[in-house]
């Protein structure tokens, strides 16, 4: 697969950001997180060769609109404390590629589909720690049958899973020209959880010591259709602890369950297990946080399963509803205002007691279920795809990432485990009797 850069500017906003706003502070739970990219990338349909071209300058151009309403996108992460809305520009590359979407995911690999990534260049200027780190950076790609990919990779100091949606559905509505209303974010995150100079940078991580794992880590893509979904959900569902179970959790629970039965195999005996769930904290009762609240609007439930535990399916379930209801409206509230520090410092204290013990399994849940990723319509059609790429390396941590199918029915499991792990859970639990192991996405969306 060959790749040929078209073009490479940087994409401002069609109106300068005001004076009063070229500061934008971070926030105390924007203080938590790395400054890490995330990526997701974009696969639509084929459109008519004819239209490539306005279609890629009307993607340009409702881009430079949307940044006028987030701003921040277009500056630099200075410090890890503030963004400088200088309206830079998001870094912006468009490319050719020399093959059709079938060969990308007729049997999707990793190894191309990270292509289709905007490349860090920016990490040219590194030796330069003032000129700070980009908020995003885009990159369009046009295939040989007329795909478009769109790939994305956004800061996490400021932008978490529901904020990069709320951006690219206001992006795509600009670019549709269909006259509705266009998402309006709201920056009041900072106000409500003021950051404090006093919190160590990279905190999180020196109190993850656990989390982190060395070896040779892969992610496989496991797809839950409609009838397993529904199958896990009965199972799942208890009198006597969840009745009515989502579908999220039903799926975290029995990923969880497999990755348990799998340590088990491997040791021979049943290990401590601690499930952290990402919880988004717009929309909890009693707070004031509208729904397309920029900024890192999450906290980690925790779920723990000693060694005597037993490890059915409706129990485990219960133990992470438990976990999630504890973060309520009362526990943001408490997070919020000067005292919230106080409260985040308890928290951390938490966090490192529960993830210092080198004998304990650690597995984090992430989703982007129900937040409308796959309703970025730019004009010529939704995804057929959503991707956040693949992870190789010899630094990672168990992680599962849950995303709905293309038909919205169906979710889409994205685990990443050491390689030896990755092979018990595929041989000796059950989970390949509920899921698919990465099936082509172009099956799942006729």
């Amino acid at each position: 697969m060959e790749i040929t850069i078209i073009s490479r500017e940087s994409v401002k906003p069609s109106s300068p950001t005001p004076c009063h706003l070229r500061t934008y502070m971070l926030s105390l739970l924007d203080q938590l997180m790395p400054s890490a990219h995330v990526p997701i990338i974009f696969f639509y349909r084929p459109i008519d060769q004819r239209e490539i071209s306005a279609t890629l300058q009307r993607l340009k151009q409702s881009l430079s609109d949307a940044l006028t309403f987030f701003y921040p996108f277009a500056g630099k992460v200075k410090e890890e404390l503030y963004i400088d809305c200088n309206d830079d520009g998001v870094y912006y590359t468009e490319t050719k590629v020399s093959c059709c979407l079938s060969e990308i995911i007729g049997q999707p690999k990793s190894e191309k589909i990270l292509k289709l990534l905007p490349e860090d260049f920016y990490l040219e200027s590194s030796g330069n720690p003032g000129i700070g780190i980009p908020v995003a950076m885009i990159q369009v790609s046009v295939l040989k049958c007329g795909g478009i990919v769109i790939g994305t990779k956004t800061s996490h100091k400021i932008i978490d899973g529901p904020t990069s949606t709320a951006f690219l559905k206001a992006w795509a509505a600009i670019a549709r020209g269909s006259g509705e209303a266009v998402v309006r974010p709201s920056f009041t995150a900072p106000s409500i959880f003021p950051q404090n100079l006093a919190l160590p940078k990279d905190k999180m991580l020196a109190i993850w010591p656990s989390l982190i794992k060395f070896g040779k880590g892969v992610m496989k893509r496991f797809v839950f259709d409609a009838s397993a979904v529904a199958t896990l959900k009965a199972r799942a569902a208890s009198s006597t602890c969840v009745q009515h179970p989502t579908r999220v959790e039903a799926v975290s629970a029995f990923i969880w369950q497999c990755t348990m039965l799998a340590s088990k195999a491997r040791i021979g005996s049943q290990r401590p297990s601690v499930l952290s769930h990402i919880v988004n904290l717009r929309g909890k009762k009693s707070t004031h946080l509208p729904e397309y609240s920029v900024g890192n609007l999450l906290w980690m439930s925790i779920a723990k399963c000693s060694e005597e535990t037993e490890t059915e399916l409706h129990l485990l379930l219960g133990l992470l509803r438990e976990s999630i209801l504890q973060i309520d409206g009362n526990f943001v509230q408490s997070l919020s205002g000067e005292e919230g520090f106080s409260k985040v410092c308890e928290c951390l204290q938490e966090f490192s007691e529960v993830y210092s013990n080198a004998g304990t399994d650690y597995l984090t849940c992430s989703s982007l279920c129900k937040v409308g990723i796959y309703e970025t319509d730019f004009g010529w059609g939704k995804p057929i795809w959503v991707s956040p790429g693949g992870i190789n390396g010899p630094v990672f941590q168990n992680l599962v990432f849950l995303n709905e199918t293309s038909a919205g029915d169906g979710i889409e499991a994205w685990v990443t485990l050491d390689e030896q792990d990755m092979v018990i859970l595929e041989r000796e639990t059950q989970i390949l009797k509920f899921a698919s192991l990465d099936p082509s996405p172009l099956l799942l969306c006729d």
